[in-house]
């Protein structure tokens, strides 16, 4: 099996970088009958789907890599802490997701805050695109912009009404500025103040391990 492939890119008029991991985990189908086991329960009111608990060694084995990259594309050099890492499955249908759910989001505002996904559907399944915010023109909201884009944000959404769906490509709010797809064992490492959504086809919405949308889903903290 080949090693690890890393790919640095940047996204959108605001040049922030991602990092995509090809062939990130040494044994991804080892992943995938660990996680065939496991209980799965409601993932929280922000994520449409379900969690798990990971493997005990998932992150020490990925960590040496997770850490090389971090100092190389994103200029970490503080320590990293591991906020939350687990299996996740979106399993929400598109007429069951709050307004939050149909539009893209930040993982958090704080700064050194990065987020892991890693694929793990065979043959590939949907992955992550990135957005603008056509009024603002923000690609990416922190503590700074925050009050800014969320009053925006809200005039916006009070103009009309977001369709039931997981969002796809550019719509009247938002436009996409990159998509990456989910290869299998592909991670893809991002900073959470980046605009993003899952792209998510109804058809692939399962909440059977063997068959639904698997991935790791990852949150980091940077000392700053």
């Amino acid at each position: 099996m080949s090693g690890p492939s890393v790919v640095a890119r940047r996204v959108g008029r605001e040049g922030e970088p991602i990092a995509i991991i090809d062939h990130f985990a040494p044994d991804p189908d080892a992943l995938r009958r660990f996680a065939a086991e496991q209980g799965y329960a409601p993932a929280g009111r922000h994520y449409p789907g379900i969690k798990a608990a990971l493997p005990a060694d998932y992150m020490h084995t990925q960590g040496p890599l997770i850490g090389s990259i971090l100092r190389e594309v994103f200029g970490v050099t503080g320590k990293v802490s591991i906020l939350e890492a687990d299996f996740s499955i979106v399993t929400a249908m598109p007429t069951h997701l709050s307004i939050e759910q149909r539009l893209p989001h930040v993982d958090a505002l704080e700064p050194g805050r990065l987020a892991l996904v890693h694929y793990l559907v065979p043959g590939g399944t949907d992955g992550t695109a990135f957005y603008r915010h056509r009024a603002t023109g923000y690609e990416t909201v922190d503590a700074t912009r925050s009050a800014a884009y969320f009053a925006r944000l809200n005039r916006d959404l009070a103009g009309g009404a977001v369709p039931d769906s997981y969002i796809t490509g550019d719509t009247a709010l938002f436009e996409q500025t990159a998509s990456v797809p989910g290869v299998y064992n592909r991670a893809l490492l991002y900073r959470s103040r980046m605009l993003h959504s899952g792209a998510i086809r109804p058809d692939a919405l399962s909440d059977d391990p063997v068959t639904g949308r698997l991935t790791v889903t990852g949150f980091l903290s940077a000392a700053v």
